[in-house]
């Protein structure tokens, strides 16, 4: 079983699209996907500096058209999809792409609307969030609990992300927990908590005209890791999703279970590997950060017919790369 999955906001980088759109029809399906989203990619994706790919508007539509582009042109090479799909936080709706729950013109538009809601929401009132690598988990979530802050991510044992207000933020930073390092992101809010209650309003009436389709193959979620075999109830989580805690180490417990044989990361890759290096010890992984990837992304596809098992792997250490959002 080989799962293809599209990271989260904050993997984005500088012209990271500038080398899919020398590969045919790329063009104009970002020009199409632009329309959707409201968001001009190709020159965000190509000309635009750090800061402005930053703001949340800009990443998260940046992030699953690039998923979208690099899965299909996985796809098509390959001459098969993935077994299994998944996504971490904004991931999810390129998933759901692949998952055939959504078509791409639908994630784009949604993804929009996700981006600019939560801009918004984060607007309100200044938070922030930071990974806290390594400790005790029990003495990090007592930590965040006196301080009042929500662990929004569990990315893999020994890595939780933190978020909140900024003063709390700061001393989680001096009072770190033994053993424990903490790592301010570059995110402009407390994302997939209780402060992005505004955006989960607006994305739930966003939805409510989207035709979903039951998923065409291995879906699992961020909220418990469970496998979605309902369309409805995938659009539903997604909705959920953005003030709740993202589960990946839920999502990466179940890929093990399920014995898949390779692990494959789509544009703008590079997190989500680091994560399976240490929660997916021993199973085969491709970063697809650029079309050069695509030759052992598709040798590693078609290196196992749909459905293969092999046995679960072991958990490790955390990795020092964070998905927030």
């Amino acid at each position: 079983m080989i799962v293809v999955a599209s990271p989260g906001q904050g993997s984005q980088t500088p012209g990271f699209l500038a080398p899919w759109l020398e590969l045919d029809g790329v063009a104009d399906q970002l020009a199409a996907y632009s329309d959707a989203a409201e968001v001009d990619l190709i020159a965000h994706g190509t000309e635009s500096d750090a800061d402005t790919i930053r703001d949340t508007r800009i990443a998260q539509p940046l992030i699953v058209a690039a998923s979208l582009i690099a899965a299909d042109e996985l796809a098509r090479r390959a001459g098969r999809t993935a077994d299994g799909v998944a996504g971490h936080s904004v991931g999810e709706l390129a998933a759901l792409v692949g998952a055939q729950v959504l078509a791409g013109q639908d994630a784009m538009r949604l993804v929009g609307i996700r981006g600019r809601a939560m801009a918004d929401a984060a607007a309100h009132t200044p938070t922030g969030m930071s990974a806290v690598l390594g400790g005790d988990a029990d003495e990090v979530i007592a930590l965040l609990e006196e301080l009042e802050l929500t662990p929004a991510n569990y990315n893999v044992a020994g890595q939780i992300v933190a978020a909140g207000a900024l003063p709390a933020l700061a001393q989680l930073a001096e009072r770190a927990p033994r053993g424990a390092r903490v790592m301010p992101l570059q995110v402009a809010g407390a994302f997939h908590t209780s402060y992005m209650a505004p955006a989960v309003e607006t994305l739930r009436a966003a939805v409510s005209g989207v035709s979903a389709a039951d998923p065409a193959l291995t879906l699992w979620s961020n909220r418990d890791g469970a496998v979605v075999t309902d369309g409805h109830d995938a659009l539903k989580r997604i909705v959920t999703q953005v003030s709740s805690p993202v589960r990946w180490d839920l999502c990466m417990q179940s890929f093990a279970e399920a014995g898949i044989t390779g692990f494959i990361e789509v544009a703008p890759a590079g997190a989500l590997v680091g994560l399976a290096k240490r929660g997916l010890r021993g199973v085969p992984n491709v970063a697809v950060k650029t079309p050069d990837d695509l030759d052992a992304a598709v040798e590693l596809l078609s290196s196992a017919a749909p459905g293969d098992q092999a046995e679960p792997s072991e958990r490790a250490e955390p990795s020092e790369r964070s998905e927030s959002q």
